[in-house]
């Protein structure tokens, strides 16, 4: 039987000596991740060749550390996780060469998203049990959330796994292999989803998902964020003034970050419950458009708005449940007029501006501009299987 690969992310508790190691560990991993980027920007700038991830590794740690000693801290961190994040800077250095990204950038302290890497490498390493996961060079961490990630007892192997920090919480990342149980035929139709700013997703069926950003539980947090954040910004002019300190702006920034955080889990969990139940329709197939979302953020009137929606997340989910199921995922080419076609006799309405929020065809066909987009979705026949 094929395996899958399915990823686990929970919140851990661990120790304040823990706590210690994963900082020192991620902040040592951000250290050769900008040393790896400034090395070669340096090579290039005297003429001399590219380096890669791996000759990186054998010059750090066969000449660079031991002919400065000040350096030996960094042997002191995880080696695989050190290891991992040159792997991710030449990566980097990759795309820029294909001219699939800019150039990479330098990871700032405290801005970046830096994880601690680790992978399975005997028998003893990544095992779970329903309250507790055992980690290399940290032992054993406790679960917040017990029985969420499966257990070594039942057969289930943990290939590689991450530990991040945000809002000064921390959370672990697993890679679990599962056997694939794909549904081999779906006996429900096709079905078409189009994604907007007004609402999150109209799917063909009729379901409509709102726009979460309106409720007022976003908008009372988004409010409470913008007050927190002018408090931030008053007690860094104070501290010009000598009237505040690090630690008060210190306590302050944790504020801001949690409501971020809060609001950030709110919107993933509202994606993560609306595609479960999309998916638990059992449809032969689910089409989307390709949405150039890069495109739409360049507009500043929009910009913000499609964030909030998080498309590429929806996207990337969506496929991930499809994969497990056995779904067909189709993507429709961007350049598709999905919202100017008429659904009842195909006629094509190039006139249609974006505040025309009802489609009305000289064929006497009115619907809702959205559903209409979704229909012809769900009928398109030039597609891509993602």
């Amino acid at each position: 039987m094929r395996k899958l690969l399915k990823s686990f992310k929970t919140e851990i508790s661990p120790t304040i000596e823990q706590k210690i190691k994963i900082n020192k560990t991620i902040g040592t991993c951000r250290y050769v991740y900008n040393f790896y980027l400034g090395h070669n920007k340096t090579l290039y700038d005297s003429g001399e060749k590219f380096m890669t991830g791996k000759s990186f590794s054998v010059w750090l740690n066969n000449e660079y550390i031991p002919n400065n000693p000040d350096k030996i801290w960094i042997k002191e961190a995880y080696s695989k996780a050190v290891k991992k994040s040159i792997e991710d800077g030449y990566t980097a250095f990759t795309r820029f060469f294909k001219h699939q990204r800019a150039f990479p950038n330098f990871k700032k302290k405290g801005k970046s998203d830096v994880k601690m890497y680790f992978v399975k490498n005997n028998t003893k390493d990544c095992r779970c049990e329903r309250h507790r996961l055992n980690i290399p060079t940290l032992g054993w961490v406790r679960i917040k959330e017990k029985g969420y990630i499966p257990t070594t007892k039942d057969g289930w192997k943990i290939k590689s796994g991450t530990v991040s920090v945000k809002a000064d919480r921390y959370y672990v990342s697993v890679l679990v292999e599962i056997p694939d149980v794909k549904i081999a035929n779906n006996s429900n139709g096709g079905i078409g989803i189009d994604l907007g700013l007004k609402d999150l997703a109209i799917v063909s069926n009729g379901k409509t998902y709102k726009n979460i950003n309106k409720s007022t539980r976003i908008k009372k947090l988004e409010k409470k964020l913008r007050r927190e954040q002018r408090c931030l910004s008053r007690k860094y002019e104070n501290l010009k003034k000598g009237e505040s300190t690090q630690k008060n702006i210190q306590k302050q920034k944790l504020k801001v970050q949690r409501l971020h955080h809060k609001i950030d889990n709110i919107r993933t969990d509202y994606i993560n419950k609306s595609i479960a139940e999309i998916v638990k329709t059992k449809p032969s197939y689910i089409t989307i458009e390709n949405l150039n979302v890069s495109g739409m953020m360049k507009n500043r009137h929009l910009s913000k708005a499609v964030a909030s929606q998080k498309f590429y997340e929806f996207r990337t989910k969506l496929k991930a449940k499809c994969d497990e199921n056995g779904i067909e995922l189709r993507v429709v080419d961007r350049w598709y007029p999905s919202s100017k076609i008429c659904h009842c006799c195909g006629a094509i309405k190039k006139d249609l501006k974006l505040s025309d929020r009802t489609y009305r065809c000289d064929c006497g066909y009115v619907e809702d501009r959205d559903f209409n987009a979704a229909l012809n979705l769900r009928d398109a026949l030039t597609y891509e299987v993602a």
